[in-house]
This record gives C-alpha cells, structure tokens and sequence, in this order.
C-alpha cells in the first residue's frame, strides 16, 4: 500500500489579505460552505473507494483561512475523509488557523478529530504593520490563540512570521521575533514579504527594505532562532528538535501527494495535476461527475530530477549525490562541480557526498540553483541526462 500525504484546500477567508495572491474567497454564505464541504465527501469517496492502494501519513488542511469553516464543518470534513483513508500511526494532521477565528470551542471539536498540528497565520507582532498587510486581528488575539491552541489541541504549534515589511527595520523584526518565540511555537515560518502581481498591495508599490536591508534581516532571525533552540531545516523554515513539518518536507522530497479542493495541486506517480481554481465550478464538477482538472503534466526523468535538486538545495538537508544516484541512476559529478565554486565563498557546504547551502548560500539561493539546473538542462539537451 503506498503512502502519500493529503492537502485539502479551504478557499474561504473573511477578509483578502493587501498581499495575497491565493485563490481565497471572502465573505462566502454558510450554505456555500455546506456545498463545498459535501463536494470535499464526494471527492475523497472518488479517490479512496474499497480496497484502494493508499494511505495516509500526513494531512494538511490549508487555505485561505480554514478556521472559518468553524468546528462543525471542519469537523464534518475530517471525518469524511477519516472514513476514506487510513491514517498510519501518528500521522501529522495539521489545520491552518488565523487568530480571529480561533477559540476554544474550534481547538476542542480538531483535538477530537485527531488534530495534531496547528498552523497559525500571525505574521508580525506589530499592530501597525498587521493593519499595513490588511491582517483583521491583533497581536493580543494572536497571544490568547496561541495559549488556547496549546491548553486545548496541542503544543504542536506553528506561527508564520512575515519581514521585509514598509519601513520596516532589522530592530522591529527581531522584536516581533522575540514576541514570537515567547509564545513557544514548536516551529516558525519566516517568509520575506514579496509583491505579487495584481494585488493592492502590488498595485499600490510601497517602497520595501532594500536587498541588502532584507538579507540583515534575514540572517538575524536564523541566528536569533538558533540561539533560541530553533533548527533551520529549510530556507524559511525553523523547528525545535522532532517537530519539522513532515507534510511540507514530502513536497521537498518529491514524495507523493494528493490535493483536494478548488486549486489544490497533486503528485502523483510522476504526475503533477490541479483542480479548477473557481468554487463553483469546482462544486458543480464533483456533483455532476464532470472534469474538474484544470492542469496536468507527466515529469520526464530529466525533468524529475531537476525538480529534485531545485527542492533539495532549499533545505538544510542538501542533497547526497550517492543517494541521487541510486534514486535516478545518473550521476550527480555534473551537478557537484557547478557547487564547488560556491564552497570558498561560504554559500554551499560539502561533507562527504552531501552539498547543502548555508544561510548566506540561501540568500543568494536562486543564482546557485539557477546555475545547477543550467547544467541539467545542457545534459537533457544531449541526451545524456539518464545513465541506465
């Protein structure tokens, strides 16, 4: 039986973000809700019928914000999928939360569902810069969530923490940083603020902090999260020893993984696909039994591997040329000389067969990635990229 990991997305949110780009709906009726949590029931009865070959080791219910489903249809939906698939033995069940819309009544009905990790949308600890990214709580909310979430489901907590803000200094983000580790998260995601097209955000173009400004940032809160006990085991990801994000860490390592939901995307034996990202459409396909995939691609061999070192060298981990031999049955020498230049300068580390990057290699991540998929296109060009 293989085992893959489960996301299922929640598009709903009660407010839209000025930075996000994500297929998110606000203000959407109880009954929208209702539908979409039945056609969610119909769409895991598709996928795990009678004596189908999966089971699950992770579940990841992410959105959006699907904590405004509330208790009784978040709990409506995990136990639809529960009676789906089997759960391995302490498989990691993770629901996003934000602030605003968690209280103690949520944090009870997921522990009785099995919830097992909670990740919560929090940001900054600054008001002002929560009122600036269009956030609806307060860091006061954040703080009494917080402690709800860890009396009542779980000490499993994850907080997110966004820098590189307007106006914002390399002082005010490790004092939000501070008044972040002081709620003991397990684990912090820190993601440096990005304008994406078509937002009001984007639209409006505040000025941000300067590369260089954003990189001070940057290695501050790794060098503040590893004197605190936190392990950087990717670019932006930070946990106390045992609690990395097993669910994330599948999609670093090319393991398999199903997406349900309006714009949620799957791997799948060498396949990656997506559904369509518009709520009704997406409801009116599952009942009706009509199509509702909206990309696919089947990677090439080429193409998996590349994919497999671009994830690979965003992790603390790096990546084990014998083990990518064995896994690919091609060579990784190709891969490793295009890594050794950046050994002097301090961005790449080499111990034994393994090359992961530093935290000053993660700042400049892209050009050195860039440069390693350069090489791995020029194999596929020749066709030598697999050697059998």
């Amino acid at each position: 039986m293989e085992t893959i990991g489960i996301y299922v997305h929640v598009p709903f949110c009660r407010k839209k973000c000025s930075y996000c780009d994500f297929y998110s709906l606000p203000d959407c009726t109880e009954r929208q809700m209702r539908e979409y949590v039945d056609a969610l029931a119909s769409h895991f009865k598709e996928y795990f019928y009678p004596g189908h070959a999966y089971q699950a080791d992770s579940v990841y219910i992410g959105g959006g914000t699907p904590s405004v489903l509330g208790a009784k249809e978040l709990g409506r939906l995990l136990s639809a999928l529960k009676k789906r698939i089997r759960l391995t033995p302490h498989a990691e069940v993770t629901v996003e939360v934000n602030p605003e819309s968690a209280d103690k009544k949520l944090f009870l009905a997921l522990k009785r569902c099995g919830v097992n990790r909670i990740s919560m949308g929090v940001q900054s600890a600054d008001d002002g810069e929560l009122m600036r990214l269009g956030r609806i709580h307060t860091f006061s909310q954040a703080s009494k969530a917080a402690e709800l979430c860890r009396r009542y489901c779980t000490e499993n907590l994850s907080l997110d923490l966004m820098f590189g803000l307007p106006g914002q200094t390399a002082e005010k983000v490790l004092s939000t940083l501070s008044r972040f580790i002081e709620l003991k998260p397990a684990h912090l995601s820190c993601y440096a603020l990005k304008l994406e097209e078509g937002t009001p955000m984007a639209k409006e173009n505040p000025p941000l902090p300067s590369d260089d400004e954003q990189a001070d940032m940057y290695l501050a809160i790794v060098n503040c999260l590893k004197a605190a006990g936190y392990q950087q085991y990717e670019i932006s990801n930070f946990a106390r020893p045992g609690f990395a994000s097993r669910h994330n860490q599948k999609y670093w390592d090319l393991s398999p993984y199903l997406g349900f939901g309006c714009g949620a995307h799957s791997f799948l034996g060498g396949r990656r696909f997506s559904f369509v990202s518009d709520l009704r459409r997406y409801i009116d396909g599952i009942s009706g039994r009509k199509p509702v995939v909206e990309e696919a691609d089947e990677l090439s061999d080429g193409n998996r591997f590349g994919e497999y070192i671009m994830l690979k060298l965003r992790t603390a981990e790096g990546i084990d040329g014998n083990f990518f031999y064995h896994r690919f049955h091609t060579d990784f020498e190709p891969y490793a000389k295009k890594l050794e230049p950046f050994i002097a300068p301090g961005y790449v580390e080499r111990d034994g067969s393994v090359y992961h990057l530093t935290p000053e290699g993660f700042l400049v991540s892209n050009r050195i990635i860039g440069e390693v998929l350069e090489e791995c296109f020029n194999l596929r060009k020749d066709g030598s990229e697999v050697q059998k």
